[in-house]
């Protein structure tokens, strides 16, 4: 059972996010993925992410999101923002301290043991792979069914803003699970995995819904971060995706032309070096430069070389083909100059 203890400050600093939060909902929808139970309304989802989702990218953060116990905090920032990209800013941003504290805590399988040592030691070689699995995880799984995800966290927002209105702060707290009751200045959750007090201390509390939230509410293990609350909305029907064939175009993308290269097109979205691309694929370094070399002779990529490395960068058509939209619908002589860039060099 989780005990939050309220006092008259807490209840006039409890806030009601409007929006899903990005790494919460990258957090949770892992979870989802590693187990076989939940809603049918999940179920589509799941089979579908299992069957296209590559293991290099789902690995490093499975290890990383056990769907029991604990899960690092600095997964999911505490100064959150509603926009993806600023979102894992901060998360990689977090202050070395806390990643080896959270690291520590964290029960990791045998097999994942030399990543998160690697990850705790927080150099920017393996944060910056963290940032890449998580960007290509929240691309391929979560962006074409963001509006569908956000409209349906927006509905249980406005449900609860009337509920506030009506009953006051503690009805719409007791609503938030159905074992959920007022036991003086405490609020108690039954379903909570763990007996645990949360002591807000004048802090308020941030209720945060989510999609991929289910079972019972959770929070991060920090008592000394800023108090979160994260609950699941109460009518969590199945995803749409964006477009009505977004969610495919990776699949037939990667029956084009290949697993692999599909995963470097898209790991160059937010620049990679070909180091970056060997080790996040788990690949050869002569193989990432063959692909790097595929994909730049097509136009998919261009490749600059800063000091000792070089960058490579997908082009206006490579965003196309990963995003499954016309290439030629934008602005041309913008695209003619990007793919005019396209450089011959490879190499780490």
């Amino acid at each position: 059972m989780l005990r939050i203890h309220f006092t008259a400050e807490d209840f006039a600093r409890t806030t009601l996010a409007a929006e899903p939060d990005p790494l919460w909902e990258v957090l949770l929808s892992l979870h989802m993925l590693q187990v076989e139970d939940g809603p049918l309304a999940y179920g589509a989802w799941r089979q579908r992410m299992r069957r296209r989702l590559p293991r290099e990218t789902v690995g490093p953060l499975a290890a990383l999101a056990p769907p029991v116990g604990y899960s690092p905090d600095f997964l999911t920032p505490t100064a959150r923002s509603s926009e993806f990209g600023d979102a894992v800013d901060l998360m990689l941003s977090a202050p070395r301290q806390q990643v080896r504290t959270d690291l520590s805590r964290l029960c990791a399988r045998r097999t994942a043991a030399t990543w998160v040592r690697q990850l705790s030691e927080a150099r920017p070689e393996t944060l910056h792979r963290l940032g890449h699995s998580v960007r290509v995880y929240h691309r391929q799984a979560l962006a074409a069914y963001w509006p569908s995800l956000r409209a349906a966290v927006q509905a249980d927002n406005r449900q609860r803003m009337q509920q506030l209105t009506a009953g006051g702060v503690a009805s719409m707290l007791t609503d938030i699970h159905p074992q959920a009751r007022w036991s003086g200045q405490v609020l108690e959750i039954a379903a909570y995995p763990a007996d645990e007090e949360m002591r807000l201390d004048g802090r308020g509390l941030r209720l945060q819904p989510s999609y991929f939230c289910w079972k019972a509410p959770t929070k991060l293990a920090d008592e000394g971060l800023s108090p979160v609350l994260v609950f699941p909305i109460k009518h969590a029907s199945g995803l749409l995706h964006k477009e009505r064939s977004g969610v495919d175009t990776q699949e037939r993308l990667a029956a084009l032309v290949g697993r692999t290269r599909a995963t470097v097109l898209a790991l160059t979205v937010d620049g990679s070096t070909t180091t970056q691309l060997a080790r996040s694929c788990d690949i050869t370094l002569a193989t990432a430069s063959h692909q790097t070399a595929v994909l730049r002779d097509a136009g998919l990529i261009v490749s600059q070389r800063q000091g000792k490395s070089v960058i490579h960068q997908a082009t206006s058509l490579g965003h196309a083909l990963l995003e499954g939209t016309d290439p030629w619908s934008g602005d041309t002589d913008q695209h003619a100059s990007r793919l005019s860039t396209t450089g011959s060099h490879s190499g780490p």
